[in-house]
């Protein structure tokens, strides 16, 4: 039997539902966007153009859940790692958008550059339990021209074989992107029906749609591109002091969303993935290691499942600012939680400070947790082979199973977790050695994969034409 772990009733669950509904009806969202507030005036929303508030008829947001399509697979370039959303699995996901590092070599903070960025999106290539690629470091060396973007693009699926969920910030972007899809992974119909990449969009907190950001996930219609929906409120700041609020609020941010994304492309993906923060009350920032953080992030995965969506969950972390016992204990206790409920894609391994700093051997250790997590979930094989009373009989008082064909079978079956890092012997043993510190251990773990791993090739007509592609747009800047 799987493990499982609750904080909503389903009755809880329709009530959340139900006050977003009234929501939306009564106050509504300030959308930003000219485009969008026609949109959704076309597809029977009550428009105020003057404040910029679209209020949402019950009819209209059930008619946009209708629409949705739950059941898809986000594929990859790698054999074997195509993700199958709402098929029972979940993977990792690193934090996004940093902009420092936690030096290997000198175990300092230091200003992120594309060398950075190149080792962590291999490192993340390289761990079969991350599945989907974010942007975890902004190089500061990476130039803000079209060029420059539309060369990072390019780096992505060079360095990433799975997963891509990453897009263009502004519209006059999105050719270029859609043509470097059609280079790396086929026809336009090829990527419809495939979603190699996917989409995501923040509403911003509170009740607010932006301009910039969202006109780029519109002007993507017509490519059938998976979305994940993340508003980010935080509880006691932007959104309000109590957690089954925050719950609420995220979930009209979703849905508001959602409705917009339906009216434009009938029927796109939609990933269910609010980032339900809490507010530090000494500092009004987020609190990483608020347990609340987490408790909330569990929510949203039940509300997720409440629509019969795929989930995308943020859990909390720790507040700590280098990898010490700070960092290890709010890592785990505040990330284990969130995962135990099984969203489809667990964001976050690989930050620290707020993910603002990556940290190669942090990647590593965040991964030793999910698998953890992945044990824990799965619970007790109880399956008729595996009660082996009759091994209990024949053994009887005073004997041993270490030389039972069943314990054979079972060291090489799942009922065991062989961890990956850490010293698990006796003392004497440890002592005797060279007492390498889990940190150290990690570091060398990283140093090996990173020497080792190479990514999956694009192969030479691609290669080639992606250097065409990248010509032309810096010539034009």
């Amino acid at each position: 039997m799987k493990t499982s772990v609750q904080v909503l009733s389903p009755d809880e669950r329709h009530r959340v539902h139900e006050k977003t509904l009234n929501i939306l009806e009564k106050t509504g969202v300030r959308m930003e966007t000219p485009r969008g507030r026609q949109i959704l005036r076309d597809a029977g929303a009550r428009v105020d153009d003057v404040n910029k508030i679209v209020r949402f008829p019950r009819a209209v947001v059930e008619s946009s859940l209708e629409l949705v399509t739950r059941d898809f697979v986000l594929s990859s370039r790698r054999p074997g790692h195509d993700l199958v959303m709402n098929g029972g699995n979940s993977t990792l996901c690193p934090d996004g958008c940093g902009t420092m590092v936690l030096d290997s070599a000198t175990g300092q903070r230091r200003i992120a550059m594309y060398d950075d960025w190149e080792k962590i999106t291999s490192l993340a290539d390289a761990l079969d339990e991350i599945g989907v690629y974010w942007c975890q470091v902004v190089p500061s060396d990476r130039g803000k021209a079209l060029g420059d973007t539309v060369d990072y693009f390019c780096r992505v699926f060079r360095g990433f074989s799975k997963h891509v969920q990453d897009g263009p910030k502004v519209d006059h972007e999105v050719p270029w992107f859609t043509e470097i899809l059609q280079t790396v992974f086929g026809s336009k119909d090829d990527i419809k029906k495939n979603h190699p990449v996917s989409h995501e969009v923040c509403p911003q907190s509170p009740l607010t749609i932006d301009h910039k950001y969202t006109e780029a996930c519109l002007a993507l219609k017509g490519w059938n591109i998976p979305v994940a929906i993340m508003p980010m409120p935080l509880m006691g700041c932007s959104a309000p002091a109590s957690m089954i609020a925050t719950v609420i609020q995220g979930n009209f941010e979703v849905l508001a969303t959602l409705c917009l994304l339906q009216a434009n492309e009938p029927g796109v993906p939609i990933i269910y993935a609010p980032a339900l923060a809490v507010m530090n009350p000494r500092t009004a920032s987020p609190s990483y290691a608020a347990v609340g953080f987490s408790i909330m992030d569990m929510a949203a995965t039940e509300m997720a499942n409440y629509y019969g969506l795929p989930s995308e969950s943020s859990p909390g972390g720790s507040d700590a600012h280098i990898l010490d016992f700070q960092n290890a204990h709010e890592g785990a206790a505040l990330s284990m939680p969130t995962m135990l409920s099984w969203p489809d894609i667990v964001v976050g391994p690989g930050m620290l400070d707020g993910s603002m700093v990556s940290s190669l051997e942090k990647m590593l250790l965040d991964v030793e947790v999910f698998r953890l997590a992945k044990c824990v979930h799965r619970g007790l094989d109880t399956s008729e082979e595996r009660w082996l009373t009759d091994v209990i009989s024949m053994v009887g008082p005073g004997g041993d199973y270490l030389s039972e064909e069943s314990t054979v079978a079972a060291l090489r079956s799942d009922e065991w977790y062989i961890p990956e890092l850490g010293y698990h012997e006796d003392f004497e043993k440890w002592s005797a050695g060279d007492r390498t510190t889990l940190q150290e251990e990690a570091r060398e773990k990283v140093a090996g994969i990173l020497k080792k791993h190479e990514p999956l090739p694009l192969g030479n007509d691609i290669e080639r034409e992606l250097a065409n592609i990248c010509k032309r747009a810096r010539e034009i800047t």
